[in-house]
């Protein structure tokens, strides 16, 4: 696959989007793969629930699992764009999001080789963009530093797509997903990847949210494995 013809130009460098990265059939079996997971695997929190693959990320350092073979697949087909340079994703992180969940503004931090990409399943969603403060005029911080002054673009993620976030789309800017049951698209609310959408999208056009399921493949650079010493 030419990545370059999935260049999002109306954004910030660099965001690379591909609808239809699955198929219909892949889609299928990867939601039945994500809700036969063991219920011990998700892990509850206010606004979404998750499931942490190949380990879970610290600061200290993250401890390598075993992968199933239906996310290592996901990761061998990522790899091959060559976004992840010569390095092998070796987390995967699966997010469940109902009508009306969201995430607050965050970047993903230095944690991470600073490349993201992201599956999505089931519904779609907006995902907004924002200046972090260190990339915000002295004279914004200072008078209003909502997240609604900061505000610069949407991207639409419809279902089966692949988004890939580098460079400063990883380091200088925010990315949420605000908590609403429906999304209306409008100028005021700017998608960037408007063209690059597999469907077409009608501005004023009422999108209903339903279960999204987000994929989310990362390298995680500082892993060890745990030696077992045996007696």
């Amino acid at each position: 696959m030419d990545l370059g013809r999935c260049l999002v130009e109306e954004a910030p460098p660099t965001v690379h989007y591909i609808p239809n990265f699955v198929t219909a059939e892949e889609a299928e079996d990867l939601w039945k793969q994500v809700y036969a997971a063991p219920k011990p695997k998700w892990t509850q929190l206010s606004n979404r629930r998750l499931q942490n693959w190949g380990g879970v990320p610290h600061e200290k350092g993250m401890v390598c699992e075993p992968m199933p073979k239906w996310l290592s697949d996901c990761r061998e087909r990522v790899k091959d764009l060559g976004v992840f340079g010569d390095k092998t994703p070796n987390h995967v992180l699966v997010n469940e999001y109902t009508p009306g969940q969201g995430i607050m503004p965050h970047e993903d931090g230095p944690l991470y080789h600073p490349v993201v990409t992201t599956i999505s399943l089931g519904s779609h969603t907006l995902l907004d963009f924002y200046k972090s403060l260190s990339n915000t005029d002295h004279q914004d911080t200072t008078h209003d530093a909502s997240y609604e002054s900061r505000y610069i673009f949407s991207l639409l993620l419809e279902p089966r797509s692949l988004l890939v976030l580098q460079n400063d789309m990883y380091t200088r800017y925010l990315h949420g997903i605000s908590q609403r049951e429906k999304d209306t698209v409008s100028d005021q609310q700017r998608v960037a990847n408007g063209s690059r959408l597999g469907q077409p999208l009608s501005f004023a056009e009422e999108l209903n949210r339903s279960t999204r399921v987000s994929l989310t493949i990362r390298h995680v650079p500082k892993t060890f494995k745990i030696k077992l010493k045996l007696k």
